[in-house]
């Protein structure tokens, strides 16, 4: 149902808070559950994506005004 690709995160927001509030008051069908947590997957992968571009972009700046690129630690 929800391409990566294509879907605004703004929507994807949106139907996991619709999905909480009906888990709330009445529950899920299995469907609904599924779906929750394939939006879910998509929004955790896309903080996680944004995180690691801002690290990428990352420098630490010494006192002296050099500077080293931030590296990824295994």
């Amino acid at each position: 149902m929800y391409e990566v690709n294509t879907v605004k995160m703004d929507d994807v927001i949106a139907r996991i808070n619709e999905l909480a509030r009906k888990a709330k008051a009445e529950g899920l069908t299995a469907e609904e559950t599924a779906e929750r947590d394939k939006l879910r997957r998509i929004y955790i992968d896309s903080v996680k994506a944004s995180l690691t571009g801002q690290l990428d972009n990352t420098y630490i700046v010494r006192l002296d005004g050099s500077k080293t690129k931030l590296e990824r630690k295994n």
